[in-house]
Parts: C-alpha cells; structure tokens; sequence
C-alpha cells in the first residue's frame, strides 16, 4: 500500500517564515540594546573616560568616534532615553526590511558620524539618537516609496510614536547634538531612496469573499446569453450573397368601372 507524502501547508510555511523572521529582529535588536548598556556600565564601573571614544568634528583622534560614538552616552538619563527607540526601531527595520537592513543600517552609523565630524560644533558628541533618527527617517520614507501594506502600516506606527524627531534635528538645546540629529536623518533619507526596492513585497492577502466572487462570476458566465457581438447580422449570414439585388416584384391593383379592385 502505498501512501503518498504529506504536502505541506503553505500557509504554515508562511507562518513559520514569519516568525523566524520576528525572532530574528527581535535578537538582533536586542543585541544591540544589550551593547549601549555593556558600554556604560564598564564606563560607570571601571572609570573609562567615556570622552574618548566621541566624535570629536575635525580632529584626527575623534575619527574613532564615528565608530563608537553611537555606543557611548553621557549619563544614565542620556542612555535611558534612547533605549527604547532604538529596541522598537531596531526590531521593525531588521523585521520589515532584513536585506536592506544589513546595508542601511551600517550606512547610517557611518554616514551620520561623518556627517557630524566634517560639519558639528566643536565639542565631543556621544549618543545612539543619531542612530535612532536614521532608522525612523528610514523606515518612514520606505514605506512611502514601496507603498505596500506592511510598509505604510509601519510608516504610520513610527510617526505616531516618533513624529517629534521631524522636530529635533533643528537646534533647540545647547547641550544636544542636533548635528547628530540631522545628520543621521539625512543618512536615513538616502538608505530609503536607495534601498527601497531590495527586499520583495510581501504577498497580497486573499479573502474568502474575493474567491466566492470569483465562483459567482464563472456561474454567470456559464449561464449569460451570447453578447450581440456574437449574433450573425441578418444581412451578413451564410448564402446572403445569392439573394443581393434581388427585386420581389408585387401585384398591380387597379380599380375597375364599378369601383372594384382588380389584381392583375
């Protein structure tokens, strides 16, 4: 006796993609969130002089900055402030867009700390917000270009949670790196318009009620009347040409003397 295979379920496999694909994000976000706090509790405990590893605009030792900058915060507030951000960002950009991730999200931490050693304020600039910025901008922009379910749906979570840096890359506080800000969103902006298309749209959903039209469509069809494109002109069926120009010729009716009518 033989018995065939079990067939796979497609909508399983999407399932579990899917969730592979969550986890995925979720671990590598928290990755990085686990970094910052690694960085700064060795900072708090050892006493490193967290300073050093800033970028510094236009001096040759703050170039390391660009690097390790993203990692250090200037206090625990500072660090606090953009946990949160950067777990939620993190995890919707890695989830969303796993292969323009790998590129965008490198892309982003050097372009924004180049950015803000040529052009910044001197001062030593520290923080993951830049960062932060360029992952909203990112994500925002995307999801505008592609235009697919996902992307607008998290378009719209992003702005709704974190609209306000629209606000914070303009120069408010003295002792914020708007530069940061600004130039990471920029960073941001130019990973979206180039990497937009790298990853697949995903499937449309299909509804029941889009396949019982479907079924109601071909019923109808089946049971609809030829369409008058399909009706044979009377002038134009099958031995029309034999009986062209023929004259059907009709009796003559004339009246006689005592007014009666003769058919001649």
């Amino acid at each position: 006796m033989d018995i065939a295979p079990p067939t796979p379920d497609p909508g399983s496999t999407a399932v579990k993609f899917d969730q592979e694909r969550i986890r995925y994000a979720v671990f590598s976000a928290a990755v990085l969130v686990l970094g910052i706090w690694l960085v700064w509790l060795g900072g708090w405990l050892l006493g490193w002089p967290m300073s050093d590893l800033g970028i510094e605009p236009r001096r040759l030792p703050g170039l390391v900055g660009i690097l390790s900058a993203p990692l250090v915060h200037a206090s625990f507030a500072h660090l606090m402030s953009n946990t949160l951000p950067l777990a939620l960002l993190a995890t919707l950009t890695l989830y969303a867009y796993p292969r323009a991730a790998r590129i965008a999200l490198p892309m982003i931490w050097l372009l924004a700390g180049l950015g803000v050693w040529l052009f910044a304020r001197s001062s030593v600039h520290v923080g993951m917000s830049g960062i932060n910025h360029g992952l909203m901008f990112f994500l925002f922009l995307t999801g505008l270009l592609r235009r697919d379910r996902l992307g607008v749906a998290i378009s719209l979570v992003v702005f709704f949670f974190y609209g306000g840096m629209l606000l914070t890359v303009l120069p408010r506080e003295e002792q914020v790196s708007f530069e940061y800000h600004l130039a990471g969103a920029l960073a941001g902006i130019a990973a979206a318009i180039l990497l937009f298309r790298l990853d697949p749209k995903p499937p449309r959903k299909r509804y029941s009620w889009e396949d019982e039209d479907e079924e109601t469509d071909e019923t109808d069809a089946e049971l609809e009347l030829p369409r008058p494109h399909a009706v044979p002109v009377l002038w134009k069926r099958d031995g029309a040409d034999a009986e062209t120009g023929r004259v059907i010729p009709f009796p003559r009716r004339i009246r006689d003397e005592d007014g009666t009518h003769t058919v001649h």
